[in-house]
């Protein structure tokens, strides 16, 4: 980013410090593109909210489907008239109700690749082979699977810089036909307009190189499942336990104690959770995430909502673990 930032013109002037910046750019998408696999068009954005956006309003498709455990992102972008695709109790989509909707004609149906509050991986590969045959398409919100996970068959794909150890501020949406999005005229190949990220899309692209994420999920697998062993012994519930769960996030329930009092006791001891998505977490609403799973009302209210990283070791679990409990102690005894 240093680098781009010194050397940093317009990528869409004609001059020759325009024309370094542009090739600069292109290098970014094309590692970018080659980091994640992807062999089609990649249309730099300001996130994967923006990202989401576009698709949603500007696939060539009449229908509107959405998962009901989808990011606030989604749902604003879908749209209130899309119809809601149910999930079971473990967070996965109902396949069977899947299929009734997309018997109602073409549509577009986003699904998120792994849940941002609990960590649930839903089967798009599987989701995708059923929309496809409806003649639908699929927008896949791979935000927190990005990086991480190999990106699944999708129309759209969305991703953040950010949560893969990017800058804020730039994502990208992954088309696999740009005949199946209407054009809005501007740049990105007139897809998206404003200037280009050229600083930001070159961390994105340093940060996917680095495969810092990817090549930590296996550690972090065995972190997490020491952590959730010893929630469970001590009366703590882990939400969406039997299902696929990316090690980069866990939700944890401590029946008794809300999760605003947990917030604030882990936060005066210097370690950093949400309660559900950081991003509306602030406002401390009922999880829509936890109401579409039919968790109980005193369960969702006293869950938390913890990140695990590259650089997370045993030392920050062991010590996650020693507050957690002193906190269920303080409660036990209150």
């Amino acid at each position: 980013m240093a680098e781009a930032l010194s050397v940093w013109a317009n990528p869409s002037s004609p001059h020759a410090d325009g024309r370094a910046a542009r090739a600069a750019l292109e290098r970014a998408r094309a590692d970018i593109a080659d980091a994640l696999g992807w062999r089609h068009d990649v249309i730099l954005t300001s996130g994967a909210t923006e990202a989401i956006s576009i698709a949603a309003n500007r696939a060539v498709v009449a229908g509107r489907c959405r998962g009901a455990t989808e990011h606030d992102a989604v749902i604003a972008a879908m749209g209130p008239t899309a119809v809601q695709i149910l999930v079971d109790e473990a967070g996965l989509i109902s396949t069977s109700v899947l299929a009734s909707e997309l018997g109602e004609g073409p549509s577009l149906v986003a699904i998120q690749q792994v849940n941002n509050e609990t960590g649930v991986i839903q089967p798009l590969d599987d989701i995708h082979d059923q929309v496809e045959a409806s003649g639908s398409l699929l927008l896949a919100d791979c935000a927190q699977g990005a990086g991480k996970l190999p990106l699944p068959d999708a129309d759209f794909i969305a991703v953040s810089a950010h949560k893969l150890g990017g800058p804020p501020g730039i994502g990208a949406l992954l088309v696999r036909d740009l005949a199946a999005l209407a054009p809005s005229g501007g740049q990105e190949r007139g897809y998206r307009r404003g200037t280009e990220n050229l600083p930001a899309a070159a961390g994105f692209a340093a940060a996917l190189r680095s495969s810092a994420f990817a090549s930590s999920w296996s550690k972090l697998e065995a972190l997490r499942k020491n952590l959730e062993q010893v929630i469970v012994s001590d009366g703590g519930i882990v939400i969406a336990s039997s299902s696929p769960r990316s090690p980069f996030v866990g939700a944890y329930a401590m029946p008794g104690t809300p999760s605003a009092a947990q917030l604030v006791q882990l936060d005066l001891a210097g370690i950093a959770v949400s309660a559900g998505s950081a991003c509306s977490s602030g406002s401390m609403k009922p999880s829509h995430v936890h109401q579409a799973m039919g968790l109980a009302p005193e369960i969702s209210g006293s869950t938390i909502r913890v990140s695990f990283g590259p650089a997370t070791d045993e030392a920050d679990i062991e010590r996650f673990l020693s507050e957690w409990r002193r906190i269920k102690s303080r409660a036990a005894a209150a």
